[in-house]
């Protein structure tokens, strides 16, 4: 292996959360927050419940390795990276990514398994970077494998900033805004310049990947890259945003001191990126199909799919418990919301099932799901996912505005808390802890930041239904109806 890819850890495959830890604290990356430099990453309040999440997910894998883990080569690696070639691996995968997105209730959107969804399907169609004449397949392969036998997280950022977005990167008024190569060497190349929006910057590595329909312009080349690097490397840094873990607590804040994930801005100043990390380069036409022609869409959405099954189920238990806790099940209002939600996890489990049932051998020989019920999933979760948000508001409308804090519960005002914020079938505290959480899934910032994240997080949504508009010409449905019209309906 490359000493580019050489990692200093002393375990391979399947790592715990220790090794996590140690990993960041050997290496933290640069980040910046409100103006300063993070000093101890690994220990900084405003992530640190962050942090910690991440790395119990890795001990979690452990605690449910009959569905997380296989053996290759030897030892436990994640099943997340696998490369199916058998329905019965799809089957083995999705079993796996249900189970993964159960540690967080479908809150972490950028665990680890979503990005390992991207390098296996990358290196399950490897020959595919070879196209143009420049030779990156191997590359693919040995980061693939470096990344599966340490088990690593990663970060990724797709998206340019842009003042005019009527325009691509090379013709801003500034060019050099966006990440861009600026010179390259026998070694490797250099970039400088800014990219969006890196989630989980204290992960171990960052994939800038392309940004998608990059212009057809000589202008744009520059711009036209795919590259990995450690996030602690030379020339990076990441600019946070305020944290909406606030440190007050898992009975405060049930969620947020959680699943605080982080979002930043990742900055370039002359980074240094070998070749061996290089994944295509100046190539317009592979950019633009990057992400299709490998499965790297469907596998990636197929992730995403069962996550966001998991976080209906979470809210279909949430809203179920409110209902019952203030004894609500005859108001018919009820029904017709708890019956909205319900029909939406049935939706989401039947695309996801359905894309495993047309699955398909792609042109390099890796099983893809079906990209049709996965298109549909994600342009309607979208839409879904705040409207659950709102049904938690209104079904517990007042009640999420004036609860007490654990503290209260501790204090000298108990016994009126006792007497004034019980439900029919609650206790004051154990409405209190509810609701806490209810509060936390649809009014906190972290709240905020969930609807934001689903309704942008394959992007544009107008854009998703222009795509679907155009590559769905329904031509067999209108010769249908054309040959009814032609025979006066007989």
């Amino acid at each position: 292996m490359s000493n580019v890819l050489a990692f200093n850890g002393n375990y391979g495959g399947a790592r715990k959360g220790s090794d996590f830890l140690q990993h960041l604290e050997r290496r933290p990356p640069e980040l910046w927050y409100q103006g300063k430099l993070v000093e101890n990453v690994r220990n900084f309040e405003p992530i640190r419940n962050g942090v910690e999440t991440l790395a119990a997910l890795y001990d979690y894998q452990w605690s449910h390795s009959d569905r997380m883990l296989e053996t290759f080569d030897g030892k436990k690696v994640s099943r997340s990276f696998s490369i199916p070639k058998e329905k019965s691996d799809l089957f083995a995968l999705g079993k796996a990514l249900l189970t993964s997105a159960k540690f967080s209730q479908g809150m972490l959107g950028r665990e680890p398994a979503y990005l390992n969804r991207s390098i296996a399907s990358f290196a399950g169609s490897a020959d595919f970077f070879d196209i143009g004449g420049k030779i990156f397949s191997n590359n693919i392969k040995e980061y693939f494998r470096f990344v599966r036998d340490n088990d690593l997280s990663l970060t990724h950022t797709i998206l340019n900033p842009r003042v005019n977005r009527r325009v691509g990167p090379a013709f801003q008024h500034d060019p050099t805004v966006a990440a861009h190569v600026t010179k390259e060497s026998d070694s490797g190349i250099f970039v400088t310049g800014a990219r969006l929006v890196a989630t989980l910057p204290f992960a171990d590595e960052i994939a800038v990947f392309p940004a998608r329909l990059m212009d057809v312009s000589d202008a744009s080349k520059d711009y036209a890259f795919a590259f990995v690097l450690p996030t602690n490397c030379k020339g990076l840094k990441f600019i946070c945003r305020d944290s909406i873990d606030y440190g007050l607590g898992r009975n405060n804040h049930p969620l947020s001191a959680r699943y605080e994930e982080m979002d930043a801005v990742a900055l370039f100043d002359s980074a240094f990126i070998p070749w061996e990390r290089v994944f295509c380069y100046r190539d317009i036409d592979v950019c633009n199909q990057f992400y299709d022609a490998t499965g790297a869409t469907a596998h990636v959405t197929y992730q995403v799919v069962c996550k966001n099954i998991v976080k209906i189920e979470f809210f279909l238990g949430l809203i179920s418990l409110m209902i019952r806790g203030s004894g609500l099940e005859a108001f018919q209002h009820i029904h017709e919301k708890m019956a909205e939600i319900w029909a939406g996890w049935q939706a989401m489990k039947a695309f996801k099932s359905a894309s495993e049932a047309g699955a398909r051998l792609n042109d390099f020989g890796m099983l893809v799901p079906d990209w049709s019920p996965l298109e549909a999933a994600r342009f309607m979760f979208p839409r879904l996912y705040p409207r659950m948000v709102e049904i938690v508001q209104q079904i517990g409308a007042s009640g999420l505005v004036t609860l007490p804090t654990s503290e209260d519960l501790d204090g000298p005002l108990r016994d009126e808390i006792d007497k004034y914020f019980q439900s029919v079938r609650l206790e004051a505290a154990e409405k209190i802890d509810l609701y806490r959480l209810a509060w936390d899934a649809s009014v906190s910032a972290f709240a905020g930041r969930q609807v934001l994240y689903e309704r942008f997080f394959f992007g544009d949504p107008v854009h998703m239904a222009t795509r679907i508009f155009r590559n769905n010409k329904c031509s067999e449905l209108m010769e249908r109806v054309n040959n009814f019209i032609r025979d006066n309906g007989v």
